[in-house]
């Protein structure tokens, strides 16, 4: 089977860049979109492309990752990440700190703005592609947070990924409680609903 030739530019681009990278590695805008046309690469944004032959991967994910500076899964999209929902959000709710500029995606989001000094706890990073990664809350976060915006995502969501997560084994109610206290006026309700179904 012959080879391939080799595509005009290809070697000069990471498998993910933007229309800006392209022209100044001397791929022309009609290059580009013909390029695209023929499947040899993917449009994953406005303005953002991924060569085809790179395997498999989320093109949402990887628009967030790309696109959105400390984005970070939460709320119902972490707690179907980590099973502790039978959910399949149609959006993807994603958390950056508060103050920060919303970009605009082609990928169904929605943002939540939350607070710099705890934005970081229980944040751990998954691998989206090629180097690129984003943020997950933990599932003992994730928890925490749906139930101190229970009033948002409501309390039947809270208590099963609650319920789900106690099954589990290792998961240790003392330290999910400990996790609380970091969040002002959680640490009573997190308590109360352990009391409950335990």
């Amino acid at each position: 089977m012959p080879r391939k030739p080799p595509i005009p530019g290809r070697r000069a681009l990471p498998a993910v860049f933007t229309y800006g990278s392209a022209i100044a590695a001397g791929i022309s805008a009609e290059r580009l979109y013909a390029y695209r046309d023929q499947g040899l690469l993917e449009q994953i944004g406005r303005g953002l492309y991924r060569w085809s032959d790179e395997g498999e991967f989320d093109a949402d994910l990887l628009e967030i990752a790309y696109r959105v500076p400390r984005a970070t899964l939460c709320l119902d999209t972490a707690l179907a990440r980590h099973g502790l929902t039978d959910a399949i959000p149609h959006r993807t709710d994603v958390a950056i700190p508060r103050g920060r500029r919303i970009p605009v995606l082609r990928t169904p989001v929605d943002i939540h703005s939350f607070a710099g000094n705890t934005f970081e706890i229980g944040r751990e990073e998954i691998a989206v592609d090629n180097g690129l990664s984003i943020g997950i809350y933990s599932a003992e976060r994730s928890i925490i947070d749906v139930i101190r915006l229970r009033h948002r995502e409501g309390t039947a969501v809270a208590w099963e990924a609650l319920r789900r997560w106690l099954r589990r084994r290792g998961s240790q109610p003392g330290a999910l409680l400990d996790l609380a206290t970091r969040f002002h006026g959680v640490e009573p309700v997190v308590r109360q609903a352990l009391e409950i179904i335990l």
